[in-house]
């Protein structure tokens, strides 16, 4: 059965459409650092505004516990308002049932926002009762968070239950785009992936095993597959409690037609990053400092497969993004993949948050608003988000 999008609604002018969207954005010093989650939910947004819908938006930001204005979505609000020049109402205590008639009596060519969704414990807890409150306040649920689509929340899941569901225009492109890329790849097709988050990453490399010619690593991961190999990684991060998964993979490896690369070499510093970084082959990486980025040996390498590849997935940055000096990886494949003429997919929040020229987005086949979603998507094909859109009525 297939999901249902937006544009299977029959008839839109007038009614209220309770909209789950990912505007989890990076916040530095109160301001948006990178708002390209929020302009890949515009379509969506400008399709109901144009059929005349009254909309209710719905996103969370950070982890708060409880209500923490650190984590408000007004610097959301503002950003929103200046990309489709109108009017947003953030709307606090949206937990009190009075709120459901002060958002009716709103005007339709304005925006509704409700704030961040996980002040209420509720939603966490895809408390049923709140899932039914928030229902109350539209005729339909339009999810276009694929960003979030794992969690089993009460606006992303929970809500389904009382609504028509259907799928908004992003979540859309996102599971047909990665999809597609999954199930027919053109070879050679090369994963490559970065960052931390070594447990649900070792899980999503066993199963592209199985699909893709060649797995490349750089980041906090690959430390955690160097160690497996037994040497040493110093100070650097390393998920110790994965070593053994990672040695599993590696025999899993030997039985597959997939090639797993790991980093010829590594720059590092040491802890507090005061001494000039160093290029060190990844089998001679002192005991006493962190490695912060992959080598140019390993830039090289990289960008040699990706020029060969005919489709790239790329999540998760090579080294420490927020210092300058340990950019140049990251750089180097995202230069290279928007140089490459293959079918490209780049996703992950750390991902998008490192990308510093957006020049090179625009020459990305799809630019996932996935972080956690887009690799669990990839290692199970689903998620409970689209679930309850394909089980919707």
């Amino acid at each position: 059965m297939r999901k249902k999008t937006i544009y299977d609604i029959p008839d839109l002018a007038g009614k209220k459409v309770f909209l789950t969207v990912d505007f989890n954005i990076s916040l530095h010093d109160g301001k948006i650092a990178n708002d390209t989650r929020i302009v890949e939910a515009l379509p969506t947004i400008k399709y109901l505004l144009k059929k005349k819908a009254k909309i209710i938006l719905a996103s969370h930001l950070g982890r708060p516990h409880g209500v923490d204005l650190a984590l408000s979505l007004k610097p959301v609000a503002r950003r929103v308002g200046e990309l489709l020049k109108c009017k947003v109402n953030l709307i606090d205590h949206f937990w009190d049932k009075k709120v459901v008639e002060k958002i009716s009596k709103l005007k339709n060519d304005e925006l509704t926002l409700l704030e961040n969704i996980r002040f209420f414990p509720g939603e966490e807890e895809n408390d049923r009762d709140f899932a039914k409150h928030l229902s109350t306040m539209a005729d339909f649920f339009v999810n276009d968070a694929f960003g979030t689509a794992h969690r089993v929340h009460a606006s992303i899941v929970g809500i389904a239950e009382f609504l028509p569901s259907f799928a908004g225009l992003l979540m859309d492109k996102e599971v047909k785009m990665i999809s597609d890329a999954m199930e027919k790849p053109k070879r050679p097709f090369l994963l490559i992936i970065g960052g931390a988050k070594t447990p649900e990453k070792i899980s999503v490399i066993e199963r592209l095993l199985d699909i893709a010619d060649t797995v490349a690593l750089g980041g906090a991961i690959a430390n955690t597959f160097l160690a497996a190999w037994g040497f040493g990684m110093g100070r650097s991060l390393v998920d110790y409690e994965m070593v053994e998964m990672a040695r599993v993979v590696f025999w899993k490896t030997t039985r597959k037609h997939s090639a797993l690369i790991l980093p010829l070499d590594v720059v590092i510093s040491d802890r507090d990053i005061k001494l000039r970084p160093k290029v060190v082959p990844y089998n001679k990486v002192p005991h006493n400092v962190v490695i912060y980025d992959i080598g140019p040996k390993t830039q090289k390498h990289y960008s040699e497969l990706i020029k060969e590849a005919k489709t790239i997935i790329w999540n998760g940055p090579m080294g420490l993004y927020e210092d300058p000096r340990f950019t140049k990886g990251t750089d180097t494949i995202l230069k290279s993949i928007a140089e490459s003429k293959a079918h490209t997919i780049v996703g992950g929040g750390d991902t998008l948050t490192s990308i510093k020229q957006q020049k090179y987005l625009a020459k990305i086949s799809h630019v996932s608003s996935g972080g956690s979603a887009m690799l669990s998507f990839l290692e199970k094909g689903t998620l409970p988000g689209i679930e309850v859109l394909l089980n919707a009525k």
